[in-house]
């Protein structure tokens, strides 16, 4: 998600003639993310990147009920932002939701349909007394029967699948899908996930979702070039040129030194995944949160805390909003030593059904608990918000662009006015980095550039040309 334009724009040429099915690209947290926290246009920046991945499959991903934070988003700002992500470009998108419900799910499988694009909904897997095989094989079953649905994918978000649970699982899903094409997403949290897509080829899954390895393993997912090995090895086919992988990584490994970020490692076992089963992108951020608040000490009582939680939750699928929700309740319980005192309006609707069906019957004292609460109260009559689309326009300046509609409704007027004011987007890595001498090479390595380059300051100088060939 803090992939900018410019630490992208190497690694284009290459990914655009690799031969991948699908480029996963963007999502309302990506953009998020690059208009906070660097003041970078986001449009502007889906708008390069598929300028450079032209020909290609382009994904984005999609909870059913929401686009923006956790709170529910009106009908209407869903289906723009869908509309609008189409017009750019991006028209594959992957739609989750972690409760289930259906009628909602077809909704927004008719919404991407209607705007042109192509509908893949998710089963999201979790390791629960509610969620067997049967489940989830009859959740696919009838996302396969949707019109206009080409595939079905299957992900694990926290990386709790076993290959055990898988060889039952996915046969399962497969038989349930019929002819319907089935892709795998399995997060590498407990370094199992490429034994799962093993299982999930064997069991007729022709669709797996990797990462170049400098951004695989860990909380991400299995790496390109290990399963094409393994692919390989199995005796397979695929349409990929494996000479991109090479000057894929390369980049990416620099841009992750130019910004101080970590490469993916493969994790080490941690038998604690199967009882909290945090998804690994929410652990960094919960660890972080809890450092900032002088807590980080006790991260490891909130993990031994949170599988009573999640049961006294009525066991939802642990992935996003419900993993935070989880999370955050459990924080709560142990910095007040009163569980359940205190809760959040988040998890107030979800044990209202707001949200959606919940799994499992929420434990009775906890749901007198919560229900007792004058908030409570407020919350329990609440009904999504349903405004027109003229009627969120006239909140704001007249005449404004869908894009700029969006980005203003998802974070604040000052946020999105600090990012007009920037100027331009940075799409060339030369011109965004402290590396002088990366940069120099990069320009003489170019054959359109000048035969000869200088650079000079009050105390040093230096000057160079290309030799004649």
């Amino acid at each position: 998600m803090r992939l900018r334009a410019y630490e992208a724009a190497g690694a284009l040429p290459y990914l655009t003639n690799a031969g991948y099915r699908t480029i996963d690209l963007t999502g309302a947290g990506m953009f998020t993310v690059l208009l906070r926290e660097y003041g970078d246009d986001p449009w502007a920046t889906l708008d390069f990147l598929v300028a450079g991945l032209r020909g290609n499959e382009l994904r984005s991903g999609l909870r059913t009920l929401s686009c923006v934070g956790f709170a529910p988003t009106p009908q209407v700002i869903m289906d723009l932002w869908v509309q609008t992500l189409v017009k750019h470009g991006a028209t594959s998108f992957w739609l989750y939701d972690c409760l289930y419900d259906m009628d909602l799910m077809k909704h927004m499988v008719q919404v991407v349909n209607d705007a042109g694009g192509q509908p893949v909904p998710a089963i999201m897997y979790g390791l629960t007394d509610v969620h067997d095989d049967a489940y989830f094989a009859d959740r696919a079953a009838q996302m396969a029967s949707w019109n206009g649905v080409e595939s079905v994918y299957l992900e694990d978000a926290a990386g709790v699948l076993k290959p055990e649970r898988a060889r039952t699982l996915l046969p399962a899903v497969r038989e349930a899908t019929g002819t319907t094409p089935l892709e795998l997403h399995c997060h590498n949290t407990t370094n199992l996930a490429q034994h799962n897509y093993i299982v999930g080829v064997e069991s007729g899954f022709s669709r797996l979702h990797t990462a170049s390895r400098p951004m695989a393993n860990g909380p991400s997912l299995p790496s390109t070039e290990a399963m094409v090995a393994i692919i390989e090895h199995m005796g397979h086919t695929h349409g990929l040129d494996t000479s991109t992988f090479g000057p894929v990584a390369e980049h990416f490994e620099q841009v992750a030194r130019d910004a101080g970020r970590a490469t993916g490692v493969p994790a080490e076992y941690d038998p604690r995944m199967y009882d909290h089963q945090l998804p690994g992108g929410m652990t960094g951020t919960l660890i972080n949160q809890l450092e900032r608040h002088g807590m980080g000490h006790r991260f490891p009582e909130v993990l031994e805390a949170i599988p009573q939680v999640r049961v006294d939750l009525g066991s939802p699928i642990m992935a996003t909003p419900f993993s935070q929700f989880v999370g955050v309740q459990t924080v709560l319980n142990i910095v007040t030593g009163d569980p359940y005192s205190m809760v959040s309006d988040e998890v107030i609707h979800y044990v209202l059904g707001h949200y959606g069906p919940v799994p499992a019957p929420v434990a009775p004292n906890v749901l007198d608990k919560i229900l007792s609460s004058p908030r409570a109260e407020q919350l329990k009559n609440w009904e999504r918000p349903d405004p027109t689309l003229a009627e969120i326009r006239s909140k704001f300046a007249p005449g404004i662009s869908d894009e700029e509609l969006l980005i203003r409704f998802m974070m604040s007027d000052e946020e999105v006015d600090a990012m007009l004011a920037k100027g331009p987007l940075r799409v060339d890595r030369r011109r965004s980095t402290n590396n002088i001498v990366e940069s120099v090479i990069d320009l003489l390595d170019d054959p359109g550039t000048s035969k000869s380059f200088s650079v000079s300051t009050p105390h040093f100088s230096v000057s160079t040309s290309r030799s004649a060939r």
